[in-house]
């Protein structure tokens, strides 16, 4: 069975910094394309960032400079590093797999196969 576990959220300051984890389990996703995307009440679904084999990355306008995604294989763990946050970067925030194509138009579409219940993300002015 297929399971994707998000941690990490919380409460942060704006400049401040969090890191999201999502635990992968029950899946060889190595070579496929794992992702992020956020939603705020009232706001459409927003694809943050993409990644595939560790190396090719994707990401949303209003989070790039800010925002690093990265995978552990070893740890089958997908992160999300938050710097610079804002207050609009309030959401909750998801981790999806086998996202097809890879991208983060994709992901904001639904364009995936799996994905966790999410973790809530609170910036403070």
């Amino acid at each position: 069975q297929v399971q994707l576990v998000e941690s990490g959220g919380g409460s942060a300051q704006a400049g401040g910094s969090l890191r999201l984890s999502c635990k992968v389990s029950g899946y060889g996703y190595y070579s496929t394309c794992l992702g992020w995307f956020r939603q705020a009440p009232g706001k459409a679904r927003e694809g943050v960032a993409a990644i595939r084999n560790s190396v090719n990355t994707n990401y949303a306008d209003s989070v790039k400079g800010r925002f690093t995604i990265s995978q552990d294989n070893a740890k089958n763990t997908l992160y999300l590093q938050m710097n610079s946050l804002r207050p609009e970067d309030t959401a909750m925030y998801y981790c999806a797999a086998d996202v097809v194509p890879c991208a983060v138009d994709a992901i904001a579409a639904s364009d995936y196969k799996y994905r966790g219940r999410g973790t809530q993300v609170a910036v403070s002015s």
